[in-house]
């Protein structure tokens, strides 16, 4: 049952995370990579408000490994950040990874405190 969660969360996740990411990229066009920026914090807010809320095992298999596990992406992260610094846009590259690592750990931390406090 667990894998069957697992899938039906990624069937949601990958094609909105390919959703999310045209939309954001065609919206506001930068050298930073915006949608992957845009997806990754979502995920990390979603598995950060489930982490605060003590999600059961089969809403974390459903939402957290198989929805936000789709959703989000560290191996286009470190493409497109490497795709940066091949182009000489060492500064985007520099800001990409600290801008994604700073936010994406802001919104877990930020999602885990308010679901614990509203749960408490």
């Amino acid at each position: 049952m667990t894998t069957v969660l697992v899938v039906i969360g990624g069937m949601i996740g990958a094609p909105l995370r390919y959703l999310i990411d045209r939309a954001v990229a065609a919206r506001f066009e930068s050298l930073l990579p915006s949608g992957t920026l845009t997806v990754n914090i979502v995920g990390s807010a979603v598995l950060g408000g489930l982490y605060g809320a003590s999600a059961g095992s089969w809403l974390l298999s459903l939402a957290g490994t198989g929805f936000c596990g789709a959703l989000t992406t560290f191996s286009t992260f470190g493409y497109e950040t490497i795709r940066l610094v091949a182009d000489g846009a060492y500064a985007y590259a520099v800001g990409n990874v600290v801008i994604s690592v700073a936010a994406c750990l802001a919104a877990v931390y930020a999602a885990a405190s308010a679901t614990q406090w509203l749960w408490a």
